[in-house]
């Protein structure tokens, strides 16, 4: 049941507003079957329902990766300021010598800047910030059904 398990994820993944009866065209898995088996996903292996943005038609042209090393003593605090921060789109605990890994998404490059600049200051971190150029892949894994090798349409 596992393969139909990732087949099903997968087109979820392809596309999360495809209706039950099209999936069950393309998998040959009955609709009442697909119900129950995204049902079941819900609490366990969805973590939520949301849409891919590209920011940038947004106004948000700043986008960057950023690696931290902080000391012990306030590493849950930061952590915290983190969460809590605006400008922040995902967050990783980390290792290989860092403590977290965490996307920012800002309008402008000195936006970005002041605010690293003011965790350097208040936190005593150190960093290692990637800039974004360009998005190339995004949200890729499971999500062609056509590359699953069993049976899909």
């Amino acid at each position: 049941m596992r393969k139909y398990d990732d087949l099903i994820i997968s087109y979820l993944r392809e596309n999360s507003r495809m209706s039950l009866t099209q999936m069950s065209k393309r998998t040959n898995i009955p609709i009442s079957t697909l119900y129950e088996r995204i049902k079941g996903y819900q609490k366990k292996v969805i973590k939520k329902h949301t849409a891919i943005i590209d920011f940038a038609q947004l106004g948000y042209g700043t986008r960057a990766r950023v690696l931290f090393r902080v000391k012990k003593d306030v590493r849950e605090d930061f952590k915290e300021h983190l969460l809590h921060s605006p400008y922040l789109n995902e967050l990783y605990k980390v290792n290989n010598n860092y403590d977290f890994m965490a996307e920012f998404i800002f309008r402008q490059m000195k936006e970005m800047e002041d605010y690293l600049d003011s965790l350097e200051e208040k936190y005593r971190v150190e960093k290692e910030v990637f800039y974004i150029l360009e998005e190339l892949k995004r949200e890729g894994f499971l999500s062609k059904p056509t590359l699953l090798f069993f049976g899909a349409k």
